[in-house]
C-alpha cells in the first residue's frame, strides 16, 4: 500500500470546532438516588410537599405560649404549669392553654397553643412548675412547616451535579429516582499486532509490549464523565481495523483508537474512516499528537489517537475531555494553573503548538522551579513524572533560564514533592526514599545527576565515587559490590575483567552517564597500564562493550534470560535474581545535597533515613557503611 502524505495541519482551534460539530450526547436516563451521585440533573426537580410538614421544635426544652413569657428575665421568672410531653415521631397529646407549658424534644410537633419553645438550659423546676428565665417571641426555637422547602417551590434546576448535599435535599422531598443525563458510552479500540492486555503473557523477543492506551483512556474518559467501553486491539490491517471500528460504531456514541493514525504504509486507519464513514481532518498543528484523526462512522463520532501513550493522553486531555463533559452535561473540572520560573534552557522551534510535560521543583526559598520532563511520546513514566503542562506557541524557539511560565496542572490537587533528586540507580536509595513523604527521583546515572544539581534543577544528587560538586552539602554514604554477573554456576568460568578482553564473552554494559559505568572504565584502565595498551583497545576487543542499558538490573536480566554471558552489575542485583557474581571491587555512594536547599523539610527526612539505613544496607548483598 503506498504511503499518503499528511494533509495540511489543521490549527488546533479548527481541531476544537470539528469536534464540537459531532453530536455524541446521549438520551437522558432515570437513576435509583442512591445510584445517582455525580450525575448530572436532566430537568428541574419541584418539591411535592413542605419540608418540614409541620411545625416543630428546633431545640430540646418546653413548648409555650410566647406571650407567657413576656418580661420573664433570670431574676423575675415566669412560671407555669407543666401539662405534659410531646415526643418526636408521635402526634401530640396535648394542648399548651395560657399558663402552661409541655416538655418537648427536637424534632417533635409542635403541640396545639404553642408558638414557641424555650431551651431547657433556660428553665428550673419549682415542684409541680417550670420556671422560664427569658422572654421569648412567637417562633423562637421553632422550625415551621415549609421553612425548609415549600411545596410547589425548585428544589434543583437541571445540570446540578449531585453530591452528597444534593441527594440529601432529594430524599428530604421523597424523590426515590432521578432523571439525569446519560453518559456517553465510549468504545476504545487500541491497534497494532504488538499489543498485549495486562495480565496477558508477553513475548519480549517477539517485539511485544503490554496496552498502555486502552486502560489509560478508559480512565480518562470516565474521570471526564463518559462510560467507557473496551473492545479487543485491532491488528495492523485494513479488514481488522474496519470490523472493530464498525462493531464500536454500531454500539458506542464515541469511537476512540489509538495507534496507526500517522500516514506511513502500515499505518491504515484513516483509510478504513474515508471508505466506511466521513473523515473530517487528519493532522492538527500540536506536539505532541500531530496524527490525530476526526470523523464519522455510521452516526457515531470517532477520534483517532497518536500510539504513544503521552501524546494519547495529551490530545485526549486537550481536544476530547471537553467535548464528553459538554455530552454528559458535566461542567469543567477546576482549573489550576500556577507559575514558574524556568530551571533550565529549553529549545524548540518545530512550528507547532507545543504542550510541553513539566515537573514542579521548590528552592530554597520556596519558589517554584519549573523543569521539562521529555522522556519521548513512548515513555509512560512521563505520565507520573510531569505535573502539568506548559503551552509553547508556535513562535517560541526556547525558553531561556528564569523565564516566567504558566503551567496548567494536571489536577488542582497536584503539589511538588517534597524532595527531588536525580543522579545513580541505586537499590538502597530506592528503599529510602520509601521513608520520605512524596518524593521524586531520576535514576538517570551519576554524570545527569551532577549537571542538574549543578544546574538548580534538584535538590539532590545521587553520585559514585569519591568526587562530590563543590559547595554540596553530603547527606550521607555507603558502599556497594561491583563487579559482573553470570549465570548460575559461572558456567564460562569468568574471573574477572580480563576475561571480557581476552575470552569469547558476551557481555552487556550500562549506558555512559551510570556511575557504574565509570568504575568500570576505571578498572579497565587499570588493566591497560598493566598490559601497556590502550583502554580502548581493550574495549575494543569486548563483545558488547557498547551493548548498554540504563537501569541497574538490566545487565543482570539480560544474562538471565540468556542474551550475555556477563553483565556489568552489582552483588545485589545477582543475589536478587538467583545468579552467581564475579567481584572487582566496592564503589562509594555518595548522596549530597543542594546547600541552598538542605534546610527543606523532604531532605531533611531523607537524610534521616539515610543515618538510619543501616537494616535496608544488612539487606542487600554486598552493601556496606
Amino acid at each position: 500500500m503506498d504511503r499518503k502524505q499528511f494533509r495540511d495541519l489543521v490549527a488546533p482551534e479548527t481541531a476544537h470546532e470539528t469536534i464540537r460539530s459531532l453530536d455524541l450526547t446521549p438520551e437522558a436516563e432515570t437513576v435509583p438516588l442512591r445510584d445517582a451521585r455525580g450525575r448530572v440533573l436532566a430537568e428541574r426537580i419541584d418539591a411535592d410537599l413542605d419540608v418540614p410538614g409541620f411545625d416543630r421544635a428546633s431545640v430540646d426544652g418546653y413548648a409555650v405560649r410566647a406571650e407567657d413569657t413576656f418580661g420573664a428575665d433570670e431574676a423575675d421568672p415566669s412560671r407555669l404549669t407543666h401539662a405534659g410531653e410531646v415526643h418526636a415521631g408521635a402526634e401530640p397529646s396535648v394542648e399548651v392553654g395560657t399558663g402552661e407549658c409541655a416538655e418537648i424534644s427536637t424534632g417533635a410537633v409542635l403541640p396545639p397553643g404553642a408558638d414557641a419553645v424555650v431551651m431547657v438550659e433556660r428553665t428550673d423546676h419549682d415542684g409541680g412548675d417550670v420556671l422560664v428565665r427569658t422572654s421569648l417571641a412567637p417562633g423562637d426555637g421553632v422550625m415551621f412547616a415549609g421553612a425548609d422547602i415549600a411545596a410547589g417551590e425548585r428544589a434543583l434546576g437541571p445540570r446540578t451535579v449531585l453530591t452528597s448535599r444534593e441527594i440529601g435535599l432529594l430524599s428530604a422531598i421523597g424523590v426515590e429516582s432521578v432523571p439525569v443525563r446519560g453518559k456517553p458510552t465510549v468504545g476504545i479500540i487500541s491497534t497494532g499486532d504488538e499489543l498485549v492486555r495486562p495480565g496477558d503473557p508477553i513475548d519480549s523477543d517477539a517485539g511485544q509490549i503490554y496496552d498502555v492506551n486502552s486502560y489509560t483512556v478508559a480512565t480518562a474518559v470516565e474521570e471526564a464523565g463518559g462510560e467507557a467501553e473496551l473492545y479487543p486491539h485491532a491488528g495492523d490491517d485494513y479488514d481488522a481495523m474496519e470490523s472493530a471500528l464498525r462493531t464500536a460504531a454500531e454500539e458506542c456514541d464515541l469511537v476512540l483508537s489509538s495507534g496507526s493514525t500517522s500516514a506511513s504504509a502500515v499505518d491504515v486507519i484513516y483509510r478504513v474512516v474515508e471508505e466506511t464513514g466521513e473523515l473530517l481532518l487528519h493532522g492538527v498543528a500540536v506536539k505532541p499528537g500531530k496524527p490525530m484523526l476526526v470523523g464519522r462512522l455510521k452516526g457515531s463520532a470517532y477520534v483517532g489517537l497518536p500510539g504513544y501513550p503521552v501524546s494519547a493522553l495529551t490530545i485526549f486531555r486537550v481536544f476530547v475531555a471537553p467535548a464528553i463533559r459538554r455530552a454528559a452535561g458535566v461542567p469543567e473540572p477546576e482549573t489550576a494553573t500556577v507559575e514558574g520560573a524556568m530551571a533550565t534552557r529549553e529549545r524548540y522551534s518545530e512550528g507547532r503548538l507545543r504542550y510541553m510535560p513539566v515537573g514542579l521543583v521548590t528552592d530554597g526559598d520556596g519558589e517554584t522551579l519549573v523543569y521539562p520532563v521529555d522522556k519521548g511520546s513512548g515513555a509512560t513514566t512521563s505520565l507520573v513524572e510531569a505535573d502539568g503542562v506548559v503551552a509553547v506557541p508556535p513562535d517560541v524557539e526556547y525558553l531561556d533560564d528564569g523565564e516566567r511560565v504558566d503551567v496548567q496542572l494536571f489536577s488542582p490537587d497536584v503539589r511538588p514533592p517534597t524532595v527531588f533528586g536525580a543522579g545513580e540507580d541505586d537499590p538502597a536509595l530506592s528503599r529510602l526514599l520509601d521513608r520520605v513523604d512524596r518524593p521524586r527521583y531520576l535514576g538517570v546515572g551519576s554524570r545527569q545527576g551532577r549537571r542538574r544539581l549543578r544546574d538548580g534543577v534538584t535538590d539532590v544528587a545521587v553520585l559514585t565515587g569519591d568526587s562530590i560538586p563543590d559547595n554540596a552539602v553530603e547527606l550521607g554514604e555507603w558502599h556497594r559490590e561491583w563487579g559482573l554477573v553470570v549465570p548460575d554456576g559461572n558456567p564460562r568460568d569468568i574471573d574477572g575483567l580480563a576475561a571480557l578482553a581476552d575470552d569469547d564473552i558476551a557481555f552487556v554494559n550500562r549506558t555512559t552517564d551510570a556511575g557504574l559505568r565509570s568504575t568500570l572504565e576505571a578498572g579497565l584502565d587499570e588493566l591497560a597500564a598493566e598490559r601497556g595498551v590502550d583502554r580502548f583497545d581493550l574495549t575494543d576487543s569486548i563483545d558488547g562493550f557498547e551493548l548498554a542499558v540504563r537501569a541497574h538490573e538490566s545487565p543482570a536480566r539480560k544474562v538471565l534470560a540468556g542474551d550475555a554471558d556477563a553483565g556489568l552489575g552489582l552483588r545485589a542485583s545477582a543475589d536478587a535474581l538467583g545468579l552467581s557474581f564475579v567481584s572487582c571491587g566496592t564503589e562509594r555512594v555518595a548522596v549530597v545535597a543542594d546547600p541552598d536547599r538542605a534546610d527543606k523539610p523532604g531532605v531533611e527526612r531523607l537524610a534521616e533515613a539515610i543515618e538510619d539505613a543501616d537494616p535496608t544496607l544488612d539487606s542487600l548483598a554486598g552493601y556496606r557503611r
